[in-house]
């Protein structure tokens, strides 16, 4: 495969679940796949998020919070939504091949005990299954 998927995480604040996917994707699959993220507003990256990425041995460096506007323009071949609100605000804003939508709780509200690192073994777990299936017909 000589063009590599461009994929788009999309949240609320791209301040958690969304930075998280992304980094999670470069590290599962970097060769098939181009990961990116953003907000439909920009927040400050939750500290938790980074620590949860560190305490897997995932490459948090370069993350940091984007506004939806930046891609504005930009072609994708997938759009993940991550979150309700930008589920239902995202379809109209990019260009897409497909809009995939993934639904998880904020960890930063949850009251789940480790919230953040169960949020992460949650989207891991989906972008594992993500890049099985895209990539079945890819390698031969």
């Amino acid at each position: 495969m000589s063009e590599k998927y461009r994929v788009l995480f999309v949240c609320a604040k791209n301040d958690v679940r969304s930075l998280l996917a992304e980094a999670l994707l470069r590290h599962t699959d970097s060769g098939h796949f181009e990961a990116f993220s953003a907000g439909l507003t920009v927040g400050d990256i939750d500290q938790r998020t980074l620590a949860a990425l560190q305490h897997i041995g995932v490459d948090s460096s370069g993350l940091r919070s984007k506004s939806i506007d930046e891609f504005k323009g930009q072609d994708f071949h997938y759009i993940v939504t991550l979150c309700d609100k930008s589920s239902e605000e995202t379809f109209w804003m990019l260009s897409s091949d497909e809009v995939i939508t993934w639904n998880f709780e904020d960890p930063a509200t949850s009251e789940k005990p480790e919230p953040f690192r169960h949020t992460l073994q949650e989207i891991h777990d989906r972008i594992k299954m993500f890049v099985t299936v895209k990539t079945r017909n890819t390698s031969a």
